[in-house]
């Protein structure tokens, strides 16, 4: 049995390499990530809580938003346990079934954030836009509909290069470079002709970014033309507030991912992919209930409401 068959049969065993310059800060890092995490996780649990306890809040775009959320504690959940361990104990074993778990999940839950996010700037530019057709166009069954399609659709696009990849002989180094199992380092780990999967990965990379990023442009210079025609300044300043606030999320969500995901292979830097990284599981899904939800006056009030009937019922 040849070296390749070995490696095919016993399914191997990888160590997540981490951030080893700062291994040093361990604990530091553990405690300040672990901060973080558990902010993201309470956040997110508070709106979805909040969306479906508060009848004002059953809206379409909180029901997106509260599906939003329960993605976002999916999404940190797959990655963040594991970075806590290496910033804790340093490099970390992995098997090979859950490696490629952790990665399908990882790309599934991120292809359908992104879908999710020119879902929330349809609806966004049908409530404004479109206020006549909106509570016609954008029912219960709709949303459902359209969560339901982002789901499907993340799912579908993830099978096939997760697929292939499992199916790839790893023959050299088991260290991945990185703190979770992404799908660009593994791939360098094979001792397999790549080409193939590369040029599929890049091509879903450049799908599902394009295709959410266009629709979320085109949804938003429509809201901004629209707001410079309201006839009051305090509504185009509010409006302004949040569209510019919605800006910042999108911004970091595609930046980061650009720049994973979207560079030539010649500029590949992995350090400076394994902070955008951090960006992309960390930062922004602590800033998401912030910007998108805890802002909203709604909120504060069906928040003010559920802490004076739990006052009430003492």
């Amino acid at each position: 049995m040849n070296g390749d068959a070995r490696n095919r049969t016993a399914a191997p065993e990888f160590m997540l390499e981490g951030f080893p310059a700062v291994q040093h800060l361990g604990k530091v890092l553990f405690s300040v990530h672990l901060l973080m995490y558990l902010a993201s996780v309470a956040g997110n649990t508070l709106i979805i809580t909040i969306t479906w306890a508060d009848h004002h809040l059953q809206t379409p775009m909180y029901f997106f938003l509260s599906s939003f959320s329960f993605l976002e504690c999916c999404f940190t959940t797959t990655i963040i346990p594991k970075l806590l361990a290496i910033f804790l104990l340093g490099r970390q074993k992995i098997s090979f079934a859950a490696c490629i778990t952790q990665a399908f999940v990882f790309l599934f839950l991120g292809a359908t954030v992104f879908f999710l996010m020119a879902v929330l700037s349809l609806d966004r530019y049908m409530a404004i836009c479109k206020p006549l057709y909106y509570p016609t166009i954008m029912n219960p069954r709709m949303c459902s509909l359209l969560v339901s399609a982002c789901l499907v659709l993340g799912f579908s696009l993830m099978v096939v290069p997760v697929t292939k990849l499992s199916q790839l002989s790893f023959c050299g180094s088991r260290v991945i470079p990185h703190f979770f199992c992404d799908l660009g380092p593994l791939i360098n780990l094979s001792c397999s002709d790549i080409r193939s999967i590369e040029m599929l990965a890049f091509g879903l990379a450049l799908f599902i970014l394009s295709t959410s990023f266009i629709i979320t442009i085109i949804s938003y210079s429509n809201i901004v033309v629209t707001i410079l025609h309201l006839p009051s300044a305090k509504e185009r300043q509010k409006a302004f507030s949040t569209c510019s606030s919605h800006f910042i999320v999108l911004s970091l969500m595609y930046g980061s991912c650009v720049f994973i995901y979207m560079k030539p292979k010649g500029t590949n830097q992995l350090d400076s992919n394994k902070g955008a990284a951090l960006v992309n599981t960390v930062v922004t899904p602590l800033l998401n209930p912030v910007i998108y939800t805890l802002r909203n006056k709604q909120v504060h009030q069906a928040l003010r409401n559920a802490l004076t009937r739990v006052r009430l019922q003492k």
